[in-house]
């Protein structure tokens, strides 16, 4: 079993916080990414918007993954990575014309479109340089993934995707639009997803969809099933390749795809979450009325998630091995939601500590900002450091 190693006596030597990733990790997660899809047609494109560290990108290029990208710059981040414009999808329910207009130039694989008004802009820009622009028309299937209500995007109530009652009226406007080919469906219910059955009840909804298409005279060449696919934060250690044996036999036991169908899926924090710590160091242990507080020098401008989803990660003091106590981890930003985890067990942690905060390669790195005028943090990889 591959497991994230710290070397402890480098960390002594960068200035904290910073990101760190094991690179190790994160070709085991590959490796297992290709040997569940080898021999199918199964196309998988990273989600770029977990984390576009140039690092991390160029390994996921080089095991052959394309892009999933939700703006411009992530296209054009792709593009400079290496990754074919072929193996690139745009999705995104507010693509401005300078984005669509990049995705044309490049020969995109495919724009996921959101509405008709996107649609229309696609083929008035696509006509304007003699292109034809493929599109797969993104589908709000009305699946309820049951995770955080800030990531669910599947359901009638989300600004995701053209719902299913409007999707005879879209598909009858594309064959009015001279310069957009439809290749395809699309979806994406939602992130952090661990139970099986949401995709299960993706795929029954994709079959009767299908089924509406082949009524119409409708070929699809293409399906998308977007990601979604959730790690386990709880024991990191334990867990360091997400389920994705599990994960792509629901789609093969239940999806019916029709001769010469591919299959496309967008996966991003399964593919580099486990990968990711983000590492500091303890400026102060404060004695409060009735708790300890663990004061570090990573706050929420380095990690959000915790304050923005109340999400949990894993914290280990890597620099003890004395009893454990409990301590509310929080960071030195000036608002009282900069808080990592209350009641956190950890061995008995002093000043200088170094602490890491697990499985944070996905939506860590890349939400970082500047609040407080804080330094973005650096970030290194176990092949730096080794």
């Amino acid at each position: 079993m591959i497991k994230a190693k710290y070397p402890t006596g480098k960390f002594n030597e960068i200035q904290t916080p910073f990101y760190y990733y094991d690179l190790d990790v994160l070709r085991a997660t590959l490796d297992e990414i290709n040997v569940q899809t080898q021999k199918t047609d199964f196309h998988v494109h990273y989600a770029m918007k977990a984390n576009v560290n140039p690092s991390v990108l160029a390994v996921i290029k080089n095991a052959g993954l394309g892009a999933d990208c939700v703006s411009g710059g992530e296209v054009q981040a792709a593009i400079d990575a290496g990754i074919p414009a072929s193996k690139i999808v745009f999705a995104g329910v507010g693509k401005a014309d300078w984005e669509i207009n990049l995705g044309l130039e490049n020969d995109i694989f495919c724009f996921n479109a959101e509405s008709v008004p996107e649609l229309e802009v696609i083929n008035e820009l696509a006509t304007a340089k003699g292109k034809t622009a493929n599109v797969a028309l993104r589908i709000n299937p009305n699946v309820d993934a049951h995770t955080h209500h800030y990531i669910t995007t599947g359901t009638n109530e989300n600004k995701f995707g053209i719902n299913m009652e409007d999707l005879d009226q879209v598909t009858d406007l594309i064959n009015t639009l001279s310069n957009v080919k439809l290749i395809g469906i699309h979806f994406h219910i939602g992130s952090q997803i661990t139970d099986m059955t949401a995709f299960h009840n993706l795929c029954i909804r994709i079959n009767e969809l299908q089924e509406n298409f082949i009524a119409k005279g409708v070929k699809l060449e293409h399906i998308n099933v977007g990601g979604g696919l959730g790690i386990n934060y709880e024991h990191p250690n334990h867990f360091p390749v997400p389920e994705f044996e599990a994960f792509f036999k629901v789609y093969r036991d239940h999806l019916n795809l029709l001769p010469g169908q591919t299959l496309h899926f967008e996966l991003g924090r399964a593919v580099v979450a486990q990968c990711g710590s983000l590492i500091s160091k303890v400026l102060y242990v404060k004695q409060g009325s009735s708790k300890k507080f663990a004061i570090l020098d990573a706050g929420f401008t380095d990690l959000i998630r915790p304050a923005l989803y109340q999400a949990y990660h894993r914290i280990e003091n890597l620099s003890s091995e004395l009893p454990v106590e409990a301590y509310d981890v929080v960071g030195p930003i000036c608002e009282s939601s900069d808080t990592f985890a209350k009641g956190c067990v950890l061995n008995q942690t002093k000043r200088g500590d170094l602490i890491a905060l697990r499985s944070a390669g996905a939506y860590g790195e890349i939400m970082a900002s500047q609040y407080n005028l804080r330094k973005l943090p650096k970030a290194y990889t176990s092949d730096e450091l080794k």
